[in-house]
């Protein structure tokens, strides 16, 4: 899950970035001082944001594996991504600049929607924003290899326990995430899920086939039947909630009521995303309806927690990769709003 569309301009302090990172800067235990912090994580996001690269990546959690191939480009101000499933149900989602489909090749249905900060998704393995420093430590960890190239370890470590821990290996060459492991709190801790290019090529110009192609899936999609979810910016206040009181370093970067776009589904979604800079927690809001909300439950996938509940006539879904604790301080301080 991505927050906000990421842009983040280059510094002086960059020239740092290219340094091994057990150099000068760090303290025995190799945390980062801020400016160091701060430009490695810019780094990350501009490579992330205005790089090229194609690759394949690699997503496990516990037993569980799957592949994707990859590939993103810019060029003249233009931005293309792609990314196809390799593993069970085909699957394939194509970005140019803010509009995404998503197809199902099998059952011939397409998801056409807009990419905002609830929508946008990457195919980096990890987005991090510089936000994240106010409530993570980034600590330098060593030098290793992914996919072949050279990478910078580096540890983001909460300073509470409402989040996990995160580790990241950064290109050397360019700042791209290679690869991100989502620890657990446990000691030793435990890797929760890790997503990470298996091979990768970075830096290449945007093949013209590529972005051709591009243009005819999302100019053509004849056979397909054609979802275009609605939605609309409202505000929790405006939709008769509210979160009484705030979780420790979260902030809230969009509310929106959806339309599921499925035949027969009048009942919109209220969605509510908060983010520290690191990860995201959505809540979701809508009626209750008892055919398709079963008992209330709690369930945990690698890093993903989710806890749906009821409320009254509606039901409630939180769902973000923090731990469940955290999940539970949003649902306890959602509240329905007094006539």
């Amino acid at each position: 899950m991505d927050g906000l569309p990421w842009r983040w301009l280059w510094t002086a302090t960059l020239a740092s970035c290219l340094i091994p990172i057990a150099a000068a800067g760090t303290d025995p235990a190799g945390l980062l001082g801020p400016a160091e912090a701060k430009a490695w994580l810019a780094r990350i996001q501009t490579a992330a944001a205005t790089g090229n690269y194609q690759g394949t990546m690699v997503f496990s959690t516990g037993a569980t594996m799957s592949s994707s191939r990859v590939w993103h480009y810019t060029s003249g101000g233009q931005t293309w991504e792609h990314l196809e499933a390799m593993d069970g149900r085909q699957e394939r989602i194509v970005r140019h600049n803010d509009a995404v489909h998503t197809l199902w090749p099998q059952s011939r249905v397409a998801v056409v929607e807009r990419r905002d900060a609830l929508t946008a998704w990457s195919t980096t393995p990890q987005r991090v924003e510089v936000q994240a420093l106010d409530q993570y430590d980034l600590r330098a960890e060593g030098t290793s290899r992914v996919a072949g190239r050279e990478a910078a370890v580096l540890l983001l470590e909460p300073r509470d326990t409402l989040r996990y821990a995160l580790r990241l290996w950064a290109d050397q060459a360019s700042g791209l995430l290679l690869r991100a492991d989502v620890l657990g709190a446990a000691s030793p801790r435990a890797v929760l899920e890790s997503t990470a290019f298996s091979e990768v090529d970075i830096g290449q110009k945007p093949p013209p086939d590529g972005i051709s192609q591009t243009m005819q899936v999302l100019g053509k999609l004849d056979g397909y039947r054609v979802l275009r979810p609605q939605q609309q910016q409202t505000t929790l206040e405006a939709e008769g909630w509210t979160l009484s009181r705030g979780v420790a370093g979260f902030r809230q970067v969009g509310c929106v009521r959806r339309g599921i776009g499925i035949v027969g589904e009048e009942s919109p979604v209220l969605q509510a995303v908060y983010t520290d800079g690191l990860t995201v927690v959505s809540l979701f809001v809508e009626l209750f309806k008892p055919e398709r909300h079963r008992s209330e439950q709690q369930l945990q996938q690698g890093a993903t927690a989710t806890w749906m509940l009821r409320r009254g006539e509606h039901w409630i879904t939180v769902v973000g990769d923090v731990p469940m604790a955290t999940l539970r301080q949003f649902a306890d301080a959602l509240e329905r709003r007094k006539p």
